[in-house]
């Protein structure tokens, strides 16, 4: 058997991915970073984006919020707020999602209210980008 990695996504809601992959790339807080099996052990911030999957040569992706990712020689774990495959994204709702956040964010929010405004953009934008990358 090949050297992969498992890797597993988990949200509030459910474990959304768990398979085994040959390579993943994140959404780092200081940039994208690639996982190969092997990888030195590491606990890292992820930010509203794209993970990338690798599986028997074809390449797989999905939108994700915000989280932690705790990586192993032999497992990728992820908990995030929001993890959407690319086929499974609706660019209409999520065009929608942004619109609304934009406009809620030019009133006169208190922090916890933009905060929760701003997170909202953030899973809007993710989705956008992966939809209209990978299935536009």
């Amino acid at each position: 058997m090949a050297n992969t990695l498992k890797l597993e996504i988990v949200t509030p809601e459910a474990k959304t991915y768990s398979e085994d992959v040959d390579m993943v790339t994140l959404p780092g807080a200081e940039g994208e970073m690639g996982i190969f099996p092997n990888h030195v052990p590491l606990m890292t911030q992820i930010v509203p984006g794209e993970i990338g999957v690798r599986k028997d040569g074809r390449d797989y992706f999905l939108a994700v919020g915000e989280g932690f990712a705790e990586i192993t020689g032999t497992r990728v774990a992820i908990l995030t707020d929001m993890a959407i495959k690319a086929e499974n994204i609706d660019e209409a709702k999520a065009e929608e999602a942004k619109r609304r956040a934009e406009a809620r964010l030019a009133e006169k929010l208190d922090d916890e209210q933009a905060a929760m405004v701003s997170a909202s953009l953030a899973h809007s934008i993710a989705q956008l980008k992966v939809k209209r990358r990978h299935h536009g």
